[in-house]
């Protein structure tokens, strides 16, 4: 599949393209350590954000506790600055089989998507530090922009309403970290370049597969919710924002 073919449904997706001002700020050089940094924490949160939906939703308490095991080296590494980056790709498994539940309504299909989502965004998570270590670019705490918080302040408190809005939330980060790479891409150095295209197919997947689950979820017409948060995102993403991150908006 061309990158245009994946890109296509992401593009009717989002209500916005992200704005050309933030691209001519984010290929600035002085910008290439923030972009990368905001990038490794933005695949941490993304693996921390759908093992928490599985933790959740979906699994009882053994499981939840190895999943748990399975992110600890990676947040040691970012939270407490303890370990070896280059030996993080040892630690990107799963010690135990990670069943439902009895109680869970939610079934396999939301575990076994989340996993493999999880699996993927920390080996991106390593892949960047790889960037970061030939770019000379070192690890330092920032803080967070306002795009995911922004989001998830419109999500619905009871269930099962609540689920599918953090799905359809989840849809629209990584749809719209799938349209940002596609924009970066022809804008840096090869090396960088062809790391941002090699996102694009997990990113496109992982946007479906919360779309899917939301809707599988849900088991009604969920266009209306979705158009609700697509119209959030797109204020997010294009009016004006002083905090220049990788999901930020419009560089005031």
């Amino acid at each position: 599949m061309s990158t245009q073919e994946l890109l296509t449904p992401i593009l009717s997706f989002l209500k916005c393209p992200t704005p050309q001002a933030w691209i001519d700020e984010a290929i600035k050089k002085e910008n290439l350590a923030i972009i990368l940094i905001d990038h490794l924490i933005c695949e941490l949160k993304a693996a921390q954000s759908a093992m928490f939906l599985i933790r959740k939703y979906a699994v009882d308490k053994e499981s939840a506790n190895a999943l748990l095991a399975w992110l600890e080296p990676f947040e040691t590494f970012i939270y407490k600055r303890e370990g070896d980056w280059r030996e993080l790709p040892l630690k990107n498994k799963l010690t135990k089989a990670v069943i439902p539940k009895s109680d869970s309504k939610y079934g396999q299909d939301l575990i076994d998507k989340m996993v493999v989502l999880i699996k993927e965004e920390l080996h991106h998570f390593y892949q960047v530090l790889e960037i970061m270590d030939e770019y000379g670019v070192e690890y330092r705490s920032i803080t967070p922009c306002r795009y995911a918080k922004g989001m998830l302040r419109n999500v619905k408190t009871f269930e099962p309403d609540a689920l599918v809005d953090k799905l359809i939330v989840g849809a629209f980060i990584e749809a719209r970290s799938c349209e940002r790479f596609a924009m970066l891409a022809p804008h840096v150095d090869k090396r960088l370049g062809d790391f941002y295209l090699s996102l694009l197919r997990s990113e496109a997947r992982h946007y479906q597969d919360y779309l899917t689950l939301a809707e599988e979820i849900s088991g009604q017409d969920i266009s209306e919710r979705i158009q609700f948060f697509a119209e959030i995102e797109a204020d997010l993403i294009s009016s004006p924002d002083n905090d220049f991150k990788f999901h930020s908006g419009s560089p005031a």
